[in-house]
This record gives C-alpha cells, sequence and structure tokens, in this order.
C-alpha cells in the first residue's frame, strides 16, 4: 500500500479533470464553424476573428487549443485542418460527425450535467433539462432543421461502424434485409455493398424518409434499397429473411425489447436471423469504458442500457433465438447474430 511518502500517481485523476474541457474546445470549434473556414484555405488568427467574428486573442487561444488536440496544424502565422479535421469535423466531407458533435454540444452536454439526479431517481433528465415529454427522438422531430441534424449525427457514426458490423460474420446466406430504424440507410448501404446477392430495406419513421432516399439514392447500391416508412412497435414489418437493429435495442426497457424480439421473430422465416449492432459489456462488466460511458448516456437520454453478450443472449432466447453469436470490433458498436429456430 502507498503511504505519505509515495503517493499514488495522479495522472488519471489529472486527465479526467481535463477531460471534459477537451470535449468542450472540439466542440466550440465546430459549432463556430473554424474548421469549415479553414478548409476553404489556412488562416491567421487575426484574419479568422475577423470573418468569424470573434475576439483576435480568445479566437487565438481555442485555436492554439486545437493544435494541442492535433485537430489543426501550424503553418507560418497561419492555422490549417489536420486530414482528421477535414475528415470528420467539416460540414462539407462525407465521413463529418458534425451532426453528433453539435448534438453532444447542444444536448448530451446539458444531459450528463444532471447526472447526479439521473443515478438517484433511475431516469432519464429530458423533463428537468428542457421540460419535455416523451421519447427523445419526437423532440428532435419538431423541426425540419432539427430532424436532419439529428439523422446526419447518426450518419457520420454510421459510416465509422456499419461496414466492421456487416462484416463481423458471413451472412451471404440471406437474400433480403430489413434494417429497423434504419435512420440514413448506412447499414443498408453497407451490407449490399459488401454482400451482391443482397437486397435492402430501410425501415424507420416517416420523418426519416427523404434524408434515407437523399443519402441511398446517392450510393453505388440504391438499386438494391428500398425506403419503407413505419414505426417497428406498432406497424407491419416488411419481409425478411434478416432483419438488423442498429444501436436500437439500447434505447428501450427489456420489456419494449421482448415485444420487438418477440415480434421480428413471428416474421421471420425459420433459419432466419437477426444482426443486433450494439456495444457489448465484458462478462464481469469491468468494460470497455466506451461501454459504461455510453450506457450512463442511456441513463440520461432514454430508457435503456447496454448489456453483455450472455444477457441479449437471454433475451434472444426467451423470444425463440437460438445459435447466438457475438464479435467485439474496433469500433463504437459491437456485432450479435442470432437464429430462427
Amino acid at each position: 500500500m502507498p503511504n505519505d511518502l509515495t503517493p499514488p500517481d495522479p495522472s488519471i485523476v489529472l486527465e479526467l479533470l481535463e477531460a471534459f474541457r477537451c470535449s468542450k474546445v472540439m466542440f466550440a470549434a465546430v459549432s463556430m464553424g473554424i474548421f469549415d473556414r479553414l478548409e476553404t484555405k489556412p488562416q491567421s488568427a487575426t484574419g479568422l476573428a475577423r470573418d468569424l467574428p470573434a475576439d483576435p486573442d480568445a479566437l487565438t487561444r481555442l485555436l492554439d487549443a486545437c493544435v494541442g488536440l492535433k485537430l489543426l496544424e501550424r503553418r507560418g502565422n497561419s492555422y490549417a485542418n489536420t486530414p482528421t479535421a477535414s475528415a470528420y469535423l467539416c460540414g462539407t466531407s462525407p465521413r463529418r460527425i458534425t451532426g453528433y458533435i453539435n448534438f453532444s454540444n447542444d444536448f448530451l452536454w446539458q444531459l450528463w450535467g444532471q447526472l447526479e439526479g439521473a443515478v438517484r431517481e433511475g431516469t432519464n433528465r429530458w423533463k428537468p433539462v428542457f421540460g419535455w415529454d416523451g421519447p427523445l427522438f419526437s423532440n428532435f422531430f419538431r423541426t425540419e432543421e432539427s430532424k436532419r441534424e439529428f439523422l446526419l449525427a447518426m450518419h457520420g457514426y454510421g459510416l465509422i461502424r456499419s461496414p466492421l458490423v456487416v462484416a463481423a460474420f458471413d451472412l451471404s446466406r440471406f437474400k433480403r434485409l430489413v434494417d429497423l430504424g434504419g435512420a440514413t440507410g448506412h447499414l443498408a448501404i453497407a451490407a449490399c455493398q459488401r454482400y451482391p446477392q443482397l437486397l435492402g430495406v430501410v425501415f424507420d419513421l416517416p420523418e426519416a424518409a427523404s434524408l434515407a432516399h437523399e443519402i441511398v439514392d446517392g450510393s453505388n447500391v440504391a438499386d438494391r434499397i428500398r425506403i419503407v416508412s413505419g414505426d417497428f412497435f406498432s406497424d407491419s414489418l416488411p419481409e425478411a429473411d434478416l432483419f438488423a437493429l442498429g444501436r436500437i435495442l439500447h434505447d428501450w426497457t427489456e420489456t419494449k425489447i421482448l415485444t420487438l424480439l418477440e415480434k421480428i421473430h413471428e416474421r421471420l422465416p425459420t433459419g432466419g436471423g437477426i444482426l443486433i449492432a450494439e456495444k457489448l459489456l465484458l462478462d464481469d462488466k469491468s468494460g470497455p469504458q466506451w461501454a459504461h460511458l455510453q450506457s450512463l448516456s442511456m441513463l440520461v437520454c432514454t430508457e435503456g442500457k447496454e448489456r453483455t453478450l450472455a444477457e441479449y443472449e437471454a433475451l434472444l432466447h426467451r423470444t425463440g433465438f437460438g445459435q447466438v453469436q457475438g464479435l467485439r470490433t474496433n469500433s463504437p458498436l459491437d456485432a450479435v447474430l442470432a437464429i430462427k429456430q
């Protein structure tokens, strides 16, 4: 045991103390449009301050912090985007995750500020923070702008994770995939690009259809993907031999999950499959950190939480699925595949 002469290494505490500041630097720079401006051409702090506008000294501090975080680089007296910033932090990039960053800045930042209340009461923070009733998703669809921003947030994330999810297992035996809550169609696109025999359906609320059409129609597999509007809890599901649920189950209570899994099981033919994309907790729940933090995010945002593979397996077995396999990926999501017996 350490004593007063050899105190424990404080680095982890100091790193955590600064972690939220690092996030806010990136959030602020995206929100102010700094990366978009610098993508056009490198600029000095003075010139950029004039264009934004912003206080020159304060902006210089923010730009220098972005250099320290390896989001910007100096070129003489000017600042320029790094390749990472160009790919993920610019509104013109097809791989941007600015939607999720703005969602984190505008909503998650405030919800996480009420984490103590969520832990004490075991409920999300939408009502206490924003005064909103109803599920999280309905509040993002109140305006066309907020709807598009939220869906693009999920799209940017999907471009990173969906190719790994559809490659986790050999899906070549399946002929028709229906991605429930498929948003912009990123998972269906990735699946159809990997499996040339596959036909895809993106099934989501009517409010998501226009952007889904826009994204899917711009892909090289548009001729094999349909967009179908509906609510997977209340409407009939399209015909499929493989259903996908990407970041869906972690939003809901166990009761609602079982209802949805039973509905999918009933719709599938024998031998049909269900592909679940969630971040899996380790069996002893000692990690990974991403899953721990995501589970807390579900606490402040939704009705759900993250689970272990064994917990998903139990839910799947209760609803008639077997041959459950799980695979961890080097991405924000892992993959689970189960087969109707």
